[in-house]
């Protein structure tokens, strides 16, 4: 897709944006708590950040947390098949583990290859996302080179009655789709539970070359289904000192089929809880204490036929994280806040392949300072990570913002952050006579400068952000599919979004421009890292009349190689969906949405395939709040 393509569909959307402006009034920022680990106005933050409302998720109508963040500022995906199918996210350019992933703030994806499964979370249980896009180190630790997606599930409201909802979809090859939930509260408490699952016959993930094989070493013309189930508890107390108590649990189970010689099938479940305890030590002083664990648990099977106990497993891979905070917030002055505190983590996994070391730790101590001197904004963090294997790791974070006073402001911002190999990287044993692993692997290290420009005068925003990212010691793969260290990576890129939602119209335009290249001294030098295109936009477009709304995606994303070594390069393309839904009683709707209207056939993994021309119908039951 070319730039003059991409570029003109931002601009119309500003142009619908700013048109719905004119009639509309001004509506409240809302509260988000990744940037910083503190609430704040989405406005008053100076990282880059994107949210996802539930209202954004009903709207949207999306099967996958794919399809909600795809085309997003810096996000590309490398998907391997249809739904259900492995997933990689690439944020800013980065590698595909440079993207901390919470739920409900606890640390997700498996110990051993340290890449959370979007493709296993229920869409149905989330109730709303932040994306924060540059480094994050100085706060959360390892992982956030790239940024921090943080998903939080579906909850309860105090002083709600007890109150069911439910969804129900049928879509292409035989998807069926189920949910049910009630939720309520009494003056200090609040409490959700539901239900919900997903079944697709599938379509062929993996596509055979000429010759008979293709990426996935095998030839198997066979639909690659999926079927899941999950649930979700949460629930939470508040004194009338302020004391709070929250807790949630979400558990999903699946049975995955793909293509592959020696395992095509894998039934995998993954459990994410956590608690926190927040009081208040003094009227200034804030104290939270929080703790959780995630369980990722994978069977692998070859050729399995049923689901009786008698099969025999090709392999398996269970890990276990676990995980502690202390915060403390003290405001000591109007407009001064100073966040501090220490995260504990122990990563343990276990698995019939043989790695020399299977579990780790780290500590983590942290402190972030938030200072306002009237149109001026500041923050500093700093962090300092002892891991087990590793050894000591400084991280650093500055930000600045100048407020005009007409809603815009300008941001600039530098920050280092850190990566340490996964038990993958350093131990996986050699497959069919390939070396995969590489035990002297040093940790990743980044620096990024960023500046940027947001304005909100009305009920339309927009913010542009441009950004360079220098890697070091990148993990990479050689020739013989061993990990090794690049000796630096640069990205730069620039970011565009904006948003409106006023007189029953909803716009939404995303652009991204990004350089991800190679800058080693090898023959690689100049390349672009694998599976990152350099061109992403995305338009969505919604229009509310009475009980009726329509509406519609575009996607586009340009070309990218499927290879360091950059041989094979995987075209651009761009697809449309389109949607509309009719509340035809209070609290009911019927959905339909149409994805990929022209049916564009395209790769985001070489011989993977992706989905065609999809439909999709909802009966849902939400009522209003």
């Amino acid at each position: 897709m070319k730039k003059t393509l991409l570029a003109t569909a931002l601009l119309s959307c500003m142009a619908v944006a700013h048109a719905a402006d004119q009639n509309g009034t001004e509506q409240l920022a809302p509260v988000v708590v990744t940037a910083t680990r503190s609430a704040m106005p989405l406005d008053e933050t100076l990282a880059p950040v994107t949210l996802i409302t539930h209202d954004d998720i009903v709207r949207l109508q999306p099967q996958s947390v794919q399809d909600l963040l795809t085309g997003l500022p810096g996000v590309a995906f490398g998907v391997a098949g249809g739904i259900g199918q492995q997933t990689s996210l690439f944020m800013r350019g980065t590698n595909s583990s440079h993207t901390l992933v919470l739920v409900d703030g606890v640390r997700i994806g498996t110990v051993g290859a340290g890449i959370p499964a979007f493709e296993q979370l229920p869409v149905e249980q989330i109730d709303h996302i932040e994306i924060v896009r540059g480094p994050r180190s100085s706060l959360y630790g390892s992982d956030a080179i790239g940024g921090v997606i943080q998903i939080f599930t579906r909850h309860g409201q105090a002083n709600e009655s007890l109150t069911p909802s439910m969804s129900v979809t049928a879509g292409s090859h035989r998807l069926v789709d189920g949910q049910f939930g009630l939720s309520g509260g009494t003056q200090h408490a609040w409490y959700n539970a539901s239900v919900g699952g997903q079944y697709t016959r599938g379509i062929n993930a993996c596509r055979a070359e000429a010759a008979g094989v293709g990426g996935c070493f095998t030839n198997e013309p066979d639909l690659d289904g999926y079927r899941t189930y999950n649930g979700a508890l949460s629930g939470g107390y508040h004194w009338d000192n302020g004391t709070e108590l929250s807790a949630s649990l979400l558990k999903s189970k699946g049975d995955i089929k793909y293509d592959g010689d020696f395992q095509n099938y894998t039934r995998r479940s993954q459990q994410v809880a956590g608690t926190n305890l927040r009081f208040a030590v003094l009227e200034a002083w804030k104290m939270s204490l929080s703790a959780g664990q995630n369980l990722d648990r994978a069977d692998n099977y070859l050729n399995r036929a049923d689901l009786g106990a008698n099969m025999v497993r090709e392999g398996y891979l269970y890990s276990r994280r676990n995980q502690a905070s202390w915060q403390n917030d003290v405001t000591f002055a109007p407009g001064q806040l100073l966040s501090a505190g220490v995260d504990y983590q122990q990563e343990h996994l276990r698995s019939d392949t043989g790695y020399l070391s299977t579990s780790r730790n780290n500590t983590g101590v942290f402190a972030l300072y938030q200072g306002q001197f009237g149109a001026h904004e500041l923050q500093l963090s700093a962090r300092h990570d002892h891991n087990q294997q590793f050894g000591n790791h400084n991280t650093g974070a500055a930000a600045y913002g100048y407020g005009f006073g007409n809603g815009m402001k300008l941001t600039a911002s530098y920050g280092t952050a850190f990566h340490a190999p996964t038990f993958n990287d350093l131990y996986f044993p050699p497959f069919f006579g390939f070396a995969t692993a590489n035990p002297n692997l040093r940790p990743e290290k980044s620096h990024t400068a960023e500046i940027g420009l947001s304005a909100r005068p009305g009920v339309w925003n927009w913010a542009v952000n441009a950004y360079q990212t220098k890697i070091s010691d990148l993990i990479g793969y050689d020739a013989n599919f061993v990990p090794v260290n690049l000796s630096k990576a640069r990205i730069r890129g620039i970011e565009g979004q904006l948003g409106a939602d006023v007189d029953g119209w909803h716009v939404r335009g995303y652009l991204t421009f990004q350089k991800p290249e190679d800058r080693g001294a090898g023959p690689q030098q100049g390349n672009l890292l694998a599976r990152r295109p350099e061109r992403i936009a995305r338009v969505d477009l919604d229009r509310d009349l009475g009980a009726f709304s329509v509406g519609g995606s575009v996607n586009g994303e340009g070309y990218r190689y499927d290879e360091a070594a950059n041989l094979h390069r995987l075209g651009g393309y761009g697809t449309v969906d389109l949607r509309a839904s009719w509340n035809f009683q209070p609290g009911w709707s019927l959905q339909a949405r149409v994805a990929n209207v022209f049916d564009h056939h395209y790769e985001t993994v070489r011989f993977y395939n992706q989905l065609g021309r999809t439909g999709y119908l909802t009966l849902r039951y939400s009522p209003a709040r």
